[in-house]
């Protein structure tokens, strides 16, 4: 049992060490929870920004995990591959526009906007 989690804790690791955009989020993330933490949100909307927060990072994680398995499966061009690349970094897009949506709504009454 201790095994499994410290091999999802190692793939967190790996995704934090070799994607430039996991750090992005984290530091986004880090950002948010501080300005949450200043502003003195209610707990609903921590509830939210833990939510949209847990969405992204695994929304990250899953294109890294799509992303190797496909560099693993080929090393030659295939624009079924590229696709899948896309779509999954298209889905880390989603998520990370949904954040700032997310954003908008719960820190902007406080910011006056």
């Amino acid at each position: 049992m201790l095994q499994k989690f410290i091999a999802a804790f190692n793939g967190i690791l790996y995704c934090l060490r070799t994607q430039i955009n996991m750090l992005i989020h984290l530091v986004a993330t880090l950002a948010v929870i501080g300005l949450a933490w200043h502003l003195e949100v209610r707990s609903w909307e921590w509830a939210i920004l833990s939510l949209t927060i847990t969405v992204v990072l695994a929304a990250e994680a899953l294109n890294t995990a799509i992303e190797v398995t496909i560099d693993m499966s080929t090393k030659q061009y295939h624009p079924l591959a590229r696709i899948a690349k896309d779509v999954a970094a298209g889905a880390v897009l989603i998520a990370a526009l949904g954040a700032v949506a997310v954003g908008y709504f719960i820190f902007g009454p406080y910011l006056g906007f």
